[in-house]
Formats: C-alpha cells, structure tokens, sequence
C-alpha cells in the first residue's frame, strides 16, 4: 500500500522536534558543483597526461633510436610498456590512498572503481614488459627467450627481485577476479591485496639499477624517484598516519547497543572533539571493534545521525545503524559498551559536498534509508525543497522512519512512504500498489530533473531507481547514488 504524507503545513513544523544541529543557509550549490567539475576534469588532465610524461622520459634519452633493429625494437616496446606499466600501478595507489582531494572530488566509489578498472591494463603491461625484455635481449645476446629470463635472474642485479614482483602483482588481480573473490572471505582477499605494496616495492630497485634511463645524475631519475615516493608518501600518511591520528583525537567508545528492528540495531559511541565530525551526514567512514574477535574486522558503515558535541558534563555522542547482512554485522550486535572504537574517515560524495542545486531529493530503501536520515538533518534547504521517498515492504521496514518524518515536519520536508510488495513488472522500484495506481516518479517529485537526487538502497532496486531518475531528465552530476548492499 502507499502512503502519501503531503507537504507539512508551518503549524505542524513548529511543534514537532527539530534538528539537532541546524543547518546553514542555502549555499550556492551551482558553484560549488562548477568547481568540482572543474577539479575533476583537471584530475582526469593529469592522469592521462602521466603516462604520456613516462614515455617521454624514454623518448628524450633517445630510446626510439633502438628502433632500427629487431631487438632494439622489441627491447624499447618493453622499456615503454614497463614505464606505463609501472605509472599506472602508481595511479592505482593514489586513488587507493583516501586521498582527501580526489575524495571529495570524484567520490570514493567513483576512485575504487578507476583503480579496479586499472588492474588489468597494469598487468598485461608489465607482462609485456618482461615478455619484450626477454626477447629483445634473449636475440642480442643469441639466446632464446627462457634462457634469457634464467640469465637476467642469475647474473643482473635486483632483477629476481622483478621477478617476485611479477608473481605478486599476478597473485594480486588474479584474486581480485569476481569470480575468484566470491569464493574467499573478505578479510582474506583484503590480506592478499596489500600483496601490491610488496609488488611495488620489489619491482622498484631494478629500475634504477638496470639500463641508463634513470641513472644517476638524469632528471629522468629524479623525476621517477619523486613520483615512487609521492606515493608512498600519500599512502603512509592518508591510510596509517590519518587514521591513527583520528582515533585518539576522538577517542571513541561504545556507550550502548539499541534494537531498531529484529535484524537491525544502532551502536552508539561517545568521544571526543565530535564538532569537527559535523555535516558529514551521508557519508560512511571505517569503524574497527578493539575488542577480541571484532578489531580485525574493518565495517563500512554511515552516520543514521549527526554527531553531537559534548556540552557540560554530557560526552558527545554519534551512532551508526546496523543490519545483519552476514556474520561480521550480526556479531557487532554482542558488542560491550566501553569496547574502544578505532575509525577512519569520513569517506564518499554522499553528502551536501555534491549538491549542485537548491531543491534535493532522497530516495531510500531498506538499512540505505539510515545515511537518509543523517543527510536529511544535516544538508542546508528551504523548505519546500527538500522531497523523501522511503521504501520498505511494510511501514516496519522503514528504519528510522518515525526520526526522518519528525525531521520532514521540522525542516518542511515533503515525505512519502512507499509501501507493500513490490511490483513484479519489469524495471520498476515503486510498489505494485503504486504502479497499480498510474503512479510514476513524476507524481511524487514533479520537478526531478532541477534536483540534486541522492539514492541509497540494495543495488537491484537502486539501480532501477537510477534508471527512472535518469529517464526523467536528470543530468549525471546530479544524480548522487551510495550502494548500501554489503
């Protein structure tokens, strides 16, 4: 069945509880998105033009002259395929190092999903590089291909070590095949590719001990040496040195475990310095357990709240909601409070950072209702602005749903609960009962194509819903989708 709240009237609004932290005024999203865009078209310059500067370096020390006999030539494709090889490894580290820039730029999903798209391209490569060295050098020296691998092992400095390197970096995208992840656990996929920092760091010396491109005193050889430890650098201090400095700037701890629904429960912490946490409603950081049995474990998991600062005697407060979607959540349930908290973040575009217009609309279903809830008590709109659609199979599914409609009267939010099975007809999102009814998307949200939509539920459903968005006229930079499915 669906139910259609209409728009609250300003009498209901001023009795009904209001947000914890109001927000803002309106800030000219326009601007801010123009910004973004432009952020992220200078990111999209750099990338590309970075493997081009590596076959550069090669070109400037006069490598195409090696063109003029067969191994010259097959030893210059492998030089180039090793110089690209290797910039797009270091590419894939950058957008796996929680860059805060690219973070907020392109978003964190947007960034995994480059560096995945990367993984093949950098193998192939790199196997191209050592496929062509063999060759080239194997024809020089009069030895085939196998004998000359066996002999750059043997008699070349740092060269066994390119070759554990290839193992690892092979061991790493093999593993990270779909169909070869699914078979393992998380935890021990995630163990196998931390393999790749390995992989870069045997695959390094030999670039400097073998051949003249980055010899000693070359500005090829600084400009190679800055990159590697740039990377490094980002790594070490955006993934070790941030999180740990954020775990004892707020040193968090569990306070309490509330049942929301049979499967589902909010954990809530206190700590410390929780004002400088405010306005990331929506977004997702790392929680690790520091008990025994959990602190292994690292849980993705967004505010269901925004973050209260301590006021007097009263600690500050924040909390995330919880569905038991396997073993590593339901077990977070048996959580102890005072169990200490270690997180990382906040992390993702899924907040007011990727506003672009006045009017927002947020369309939720199952536990992805919960960042919802977080976004909708942070994010700045007038009201009138602002439209919610909440799915579930019946009003009990709608996690958080009493707290979302006290804060759609206060803020003059326009709230619908979309209820019942759903429809069995192809590429639909909406209930039977709605669709039954003639309604469409256009009901509910009239002028869609002028908003900045956020979307948050299981990825079958949701990627109907982006479907529909997208049909109604909605640019992609407006359309803002989280996958809560894990």
């Amino acid at each position: 069945m669906t139910s259609l709240l209409s728009r609250v009237s300003g009498a209901e609004r001023s009795s009904a509880p209001g947000p914890r932290t109001p927000p803002a005024a309106v800030e000219p999203f326009r601007a801010q998105a123009r910004r973004r865009l432009a952020r992220a078209d200078l990111l999209g310059f750099l990338a590309w033009v970075s493997p081009v500067v590596a076959v550069a370096l090669w070109l400037a020390d006069g490598g195409a002259g090696g063109f003029s006999s067969f191994a010259g030539t097959a030893t210059g494709l492998g030089i180039v395929a090793g110089l690209v090889g290797m910039d797009v490894v270091l590419l894939m580290l950058l957008l796996a190092a929680r860059i805060p820039l690219i973070d907020n730029t392109i978003g964190h999903d947007r960034a995994l999903e480059i560096h995945k798209s990367l993984g093949k391209p950098a193998l192939y490569l790199l196997l191209a590089h050592g496929i062509f060295i063999a060759i080239g050098y194997g024809v020089a020296e009069g030895l085939d291909p196998i004998s000359e691998s066996v002999s750059l092992w043997v008699n070349v400095p740092d060269m066994w070590l390119a070759f554990v390197a290839m193992a690892l970096f092979i061991a790493v995208v093999v593993t990270s095949l779909v169909a070869v992840r699914r078979r393992f656990p998380y935890e021990f996929w995630y163990a196998i590719h931390l393999l790749t920092y390995a992989a870069v760091a045997t695959a390094i010396p030999h670039q400097f001990s073998v051949g003249g491109l980055f010899a000693e005193g070359t500005w090829q050889r600084w400009y190679w040496l800055a990159i590697c430890i740039g990377t490094g650098a980002a790594l070490l201090f955006f993934r070790i040195y941030q999180p740990l400095a954020a775990t004892a700037r707020h040193q968090l701890t569990v306070s309490r475990i509330v049942r929301v629904a049979p499967d589902v429960f909010t954990i809530e912490m206190t700590g410390l310095r929780l004002e400088s946490l405010a306005g990331s409603g929506g977004r997702f950081f790392i929680w690790r357990f520091l008990a025994p049995g959990f602190w292994w474990q690292p849980h993705p998991f967004s505010l269901s709240a925004e973050p209260l600062p301590a006021t007097g005697t009263t600690a500050g407060k924040l909390r995330i909601t919880v569905r038991n979607l396997g073993d590593g959540s339901a077990r977070l349930a048996r959580l102890r409070p005072g169990t200490r908290v270690a997180l990382e973040g906040p992390y993702g575009m899924f907040s007011t950072a990727a506003r672009s217009r006045n009017k927002v609309v947020m369309i939720g279903a199952g536990i992805g209702i919960t960042p919802l809830r977080s976004l909708l008590e942070s994010t700045p709109f007038e009201p009138g602005n602002a439209t919610v659609l909440l799915r579930g199979h019946d009003e009990s599914e709608l996690f958080l749903g009493q707290e979302i409609m006290a804060l759609c009267q206060a803020r003059g939010a326009t709230l619908f609960h979309l209820t019942g099975p759903r429809s069995a007809r192809p590429n639909e999102w909406l209930p039977e009962s709605a669709v039954h009814a003639g309604f469409t998307l256009r009901d509910y949200v009239p002028d869609v194509a002028n908003a900045d939509v956020y979307v948050c539920g299981p990825a079958g459903w949701a990627s109907q819903v982006v479907k529909d968005v997208q049909a109604a006229g909605l640019p992609a930079e407006q359309l803002h989708y989280e996958r809560f499915d894990w």
